[in-house]
């Protein structure tokens, strides 16, 4: 057991500093403190010891230099179970530190404050709380190390059950934490100086994620999974919704979900969007969203069964009404109405998740896009970018119409989303028909076809990657299929347009590719 006897306190974060330093006294704890932290416990009457009658020498360079002196480092570092070490303390004058409670200057924070200065976040980069943190954390057989206010409740009632001591048990926890928070403090610095030159990828790219929730397993029951979040992330994210009802959240669940929000954010009308493993299989466009869901379900009725759904706009009762007669995984949308959550709370599994929507085409900046494979690290910047109309070239004789224009753009929207190769047919404000993942583009485009039976007829076409070959339009203009809409960029471009204007289909290339594997 570790008795606590004397702690030193210096914080960034004041949260609960006050009430916790009455609980250390109450099992006559001696505090120490510094700058801020002394001047909050001061004030508040409470018996607190500066740091500089501890050390004999005066905080300096502003504060930079308060903590870092034998009189502090050795009553922290010294083993317990040695007497040479204890005796040197006693021969020293120096009495020994049992807790250090630090949080360092807020790095993070500041560097993402709008227009910060370099200056301005060197001078937020902590030399003596790493320190003092690191130096506990590695004596923790004989000190206590705390790095969060969350955990303050935590140390006191562990004191409260053991008459002012703590396990060897807690103290390790404690130090695995604390070791944890000056490692992603370092990562965090080395992440913005490395930003802060030329280079996007720096030579070394430090990850930190948090856990969330351990999951019951991962895409399939051999598996083992958790689900971690960036701790700095303040973006549209699976990771910053609410759950208001229903199951614990799979591993398949949250990779679907995040292909249905991020989808459905890309629409500006109230829109409904359906996604199964990992494919949108309906995306539906109206007025209301009780339209836009009876046409996403029209899209695919047989692959929305057991589907995950997302709307850009308030659940109302009617539209919940609806999706309650279907076996639905999760319903995301950034609201509920009261009478949605009625209607939906009798289907105890279902899983609604609250989350806010930005405005289309606003969405902040949201990091790069990892992919583990064997032994490394695939990164590369998300795929959030989208043509401008002006950028749009008319490939054809016969330009498209206004309708098609509109028809072009929402197909363009899905297809980023499906799995390539991908091919999507547009109709009426709904998808008709998707293929997604083939290994070559004339089949997904057949796939896709079949699927529309009919109703491709006076459909538009949208392609994530150009036609190596002119297969593809000859297709599409057997099923009725007016316009297309494609990156452009194959060396026999020339006979996919040539293709089109022979059936009289209008064509517009975007020069942009969005592959999605």
């Amino acid at each position: 057991m570790i008795e606590i006897r004397r702690a030193l306190l210096s914080v960034s974060d004041k949260r609960g500093l006050v009430e916790f330093g009455r609980g250390l006294l109450r099992y006559g704890v001696e505090l120490v403190s510094t700058g801020g932290t002394y001047n909050v416990l001061k004030e508040a009457g409470l018996p607190v010891t500066y740091i500089s009658e501890v050390t004999g020498f005066p905080e300096i360079l502003d504060g930079r230099v308060k903590t870092l002196h034998p009189a502090i480092h050795a009553g922290i570092l010294a083993r317990r179970d040695d007497p040479r070490h204890l005796a040197q303390l006693e021969e020293a004058g120096i009495k020994p530190i049992d807790l250090v409670v630090v949080n360092l200057y807020p790095f993070a924070a500041t560097v993402a404050r709008p227009g910060v200065t370099p200056a301005e976040a060197v001078e937020n980069i902590d030399i003596g709380g790493p320190s003092l943190i690191r130096a506990a954390a590695k004596n923790h057989a004989g000190v206590v190390v705390i790095v969060d206010p969350e955990t303050y409740p935590l140390l006191l009632a562990e004191m409260e059950a053991h008459g002012g001591k703590v396990t060897l048990e807690f103290a390790r926890a404690r130090a695995v934490e604390a070791f944890a928070h000056t490692a992603a403090y370092d990562a965090a610095i080395h992440r913005y100086l490395a930003g802060t030159g030329d280079q996007v990828f720096p030579a070394l790219l430090e990850l930190r994620f948090e856990k969330v929730m351990d999951l019951r397993y991962g895409e399939n029951p051999h598996q083992r999974a958790a689900f971690y979040r960036d701790p700095g992330f303040r973006g549209f994210g699976v990771s910053e919704a609410e759950k208001l009802q229903g199951k614990e959240l799979s591993f398949n669940n949250i990779g679907d979900a995040d292909t249905a929000m991020h989808l459905a954010a890309e629409f500006d009308p109230p829109t409904v969007v359906a996604v199964k493993h990992a494919n949108p299989c309906g995306v539906g466009t109206g007025p209301d969203l009780l339209t836009a869901f009876r046409k996403a379900y029209e899209s695919d009725p047989v692959s929305i069964f057991g589907g995950i759904i997302a709307v850009n706009r308030e659940l109302d009762g009617e539209t919940a009404r609806a999706m309650a007669e279907l076996f639905l995984e999760i319903v995301i949308a950034p609201s509920f109405s009261e009478e949605a959550r009625k209607i939906l709370a009798a289907k105890k599994n279902l899983r609604l998740l609250r989350l806010a929507f930005p405005a289309p085409g606003d969405r902040p900046g949201e990091g790069f896009d990892l992919r583990r494979v064997s032994g490394g690290l695939l990164v590369q910047d998300r795929d959030l970018a989208d043509y401008r109309p002006a950028d749009l070239v008319v490939k054809t004789k016969r330009p498209p119409t206004e309708a098609e224009l509109h028809d072009l753009a929402m197909a363009w929207k899905v297809v980023k989303y499906v799995k390539s190769n991908a091919i999507v047919l547009w109709r009426d404000g709904r998808t008709v028909g998707i293929g997604a993942g083939q290994m070559n583009r004339v089949g997904a485009a057949r796939i896709a076809i079949a699927q529309a039976g009919e109703k491709a007829r006076g459909a538009v076409l949208a392609s994530d990657a150009f036609f190596p070959m002119p297969d593809t339009v000859e297709e599409a203009a057997r099923a009725g299929i007016t316009a297309i809409i494609q990156p452009g960029g194959s060396i026999r471009d020339d006979e996919s347009i040539a293709a089109a204007d022979s059936f009289g289909l209008a064509m517009v290339f975007t020069g942009m590719r969005h592959f999605r594997h």
